[in-house]
């Protein structure tokens, strides 16, 4: 049903956006998606849950042998297709997942390019959550070991492969504020202002 608020979160690595989600769930009494996803849409599917995993990690599976554009469309190939495990229907099948859930409840989810998949749908918002270098540093820190130099390398790296997931399956461009109705500076709010910042937007929006 399109009255459940679906709160999509894209965040960069160190920004603390994958954190926010789940206070912000929790704050909501509803349920918070992740990596869950490329697992429900294996089990949809019946393809390979790796397959999904090398293509959210940038590494093409089976590009599409006969569409000039990897875009999103809502299209699904079926198992009989040359086309069904390639990457756009790999893709598809997560989309697919995302917008079932969105019929039956409220959530928040991470990633998957949710703001453009649910882009014309009502009851949606679309939240990018971002912060400075230094305070990106700081917090992978904490989860990467390495020096410095390893750090900022990964965090340089996982921005290349967001941005290029995005333009890949979108068309557009991840880090523009046009795609988003609500961009958050973590490293100046903090968690739960950011948390406490999306809550007031959906008042706003919905009434919610």
């Amino acid at each position: 049903m399109d009255e459940n608020i679906v709160i999509s979160i894209a965040r960069q690595y160190g920004s603390g956006g994958r954190t926010v989600g789940k206070m912000l769930a929790e704050k909501l009494g509803i349920s918070f998606y992740d990596k869950e996803i490329i697992r429900m849409a294996s089990d949809e599917s019946g393809i390979d849950l790796k397959l999904f995993g090398k293509v959210e990690g940038g590494d093409s599976v089976k590009p599409s042998l006969f569409t000039k554009s990897t875009i999103y469309r809502g299209k699904l190939h079926q198992p009989d297709s040359k086309e069904f495990i390639s990457d756009e229907n790999i893709f598809s099948y997560q989309a697919k997942i995302v917008n079932d859930l969105a019929e039956k409840e409220s959530y928040v989810i991470v990633g998957r390019c949710v703001n453009y998949v649910m882009k014309d749908r009502p009851n949606t918002l679309r939240v990018f959550i971002h912060a400075p270098w230094e305070f990106r540093v700081e917090q992978a820190s904490e989860k990467i070991s390495g020096s410095r130099e390893d750090i900022e390398k990964f965090l340089l790296k996982d921005d290349k492969r967001k941005q290029e997931y995005y333009r890949r399956f979108t068309g557009g461009t991840w880090n523009d504020a046009t795609n988003y109705d609500l961009c958050l500076n973590s490293g100046k709010l903090g968690f739960e202002k950011c948390a406490e910042a999306i809550e007031a937007q959906l008042k706003i929006m919905f009434g919610k």
